[in-house]
């Protein structure tokens, strides 16, 4: 169960600024699993750097080829998360192949937003945010609630959060990062933000919610555990929890900062990095 926090269009410096938490199994080998509620699939990871053809920067899952969180050099910014839901179709497609998709073309994101409606229904649930800050234009997508039209809609300059519901649903992680969020920005005044340093503020908090503030979408016990910005829970498949933290700023100038802490299971320890570009035109072939 993945979060992210984001101010879009709204901070003196930075039209955009994202923090991210990436949940899923600590063990990296891809095997099934038959657990009671969906939440993230099993298998390896690559942590944020520049994919072969130069364009692309994120996260990769190993095995599907998709990101969950990335960008690219033309500034173009794609997030997508699952929707926690009971049962699920073992057939459909990846939904980490969404977000390359937009960052590989040249539509803009209501163009691509359209595109994604005509098939949403062959993926299972997602959340999608699709932003370019050359434009500074943010859409949304999501094909839930199942049996209603898929959601399309422009992102309102602001802050906004997103987990595994709708954007800006009441759930209690997200309404406590948003909480946190804007305690440390009122700190902050306006100045220029130290990734790692917000990400430590915001992204590791283990407060869980009361049962009343519970989804009830599966088994109250794995909902509980989930139920915190920074997860951590054992289970009979292994560790599953936050493995990455990502932080992406990007500035008027057009430079953009990837920040990114991350859980290095052979060492069991905490790795950081920062990737930083400058945004350009993409090439048309």
């Amino acid at each position: 169960m993945c979060i992210a926090i984001f101010m879009w269009q709204a901070h003196p410096l930075y039209p955009l600024l994202m923090l991210q938490n990436r949940d899923e199994y600590h063990n990296r080998q891809p095997i099934s699993s038959d657990s009671v509620c969906w939440v993230s699939s099993i298998t390896p990871t690559r942590q944020v750097s520049w994919w072969e053809n130069g364009e692309i920067l994120g996260g990769r899952d190993e095995v599907a080829g998709g990101t969950w969180l990335a960008c690219s050099r033309d500034g173009r910014v794609a997030l997508v998360t699952n929707v926690l839901e009971l049962h699920t179709f073992p057939k459909a497609k990846s939904r980490g192949d969404l977000p390359v998709r937009f960052l590989e073309g040249i539509k803009s994101p209501m163009e691509y937003a359209q595109e994604v409606m005509k098939e949403a229904h062959k993926y299972n649930g997602f959340n999608l945010i699709l932003a370019d800050l050359s434009s500074k234009s943010m859409v949304y997508v999501s094909n839930r609630p199942k049996g209603e039209p898929v959601t399309i809609r422009e992102v309102s300059p602001g802050m906004h959060v997103l987990s595994n519901a709708q954007l800006d649903s009441d759930w209690h992680k997200a309404e406590r990062l948003r909480l946190i969020f804007e305690r440390e920005l009122g700190k902050n005044g306006g100045t220029e933000i130290e990734a790692a340093d917000m990400a430590a503020k915001l992204m590791r908090d283990t407060v869980k919610a009361d049962e009343t503030r519970l989804p009830h979408i599966c088994e109250l016990d794995w909902e509980y555990n989930l139920s915190s910005i920074f997860v951590k829970v054992d289970t009979p498949l292994g560790s599953y929890g936050t493995r990455s933290t990502a932080a992406i700023t990007g500035t008027a100038n057009g430079e953009v900062r990837f920040y990114e802490t991350y859980l290095e299971i052979e060492t069991n320890s905490w790795k950081e990095h920062t990737v930083s570009f400058d945004i350009t035109k993409k090439k048309l072939k």
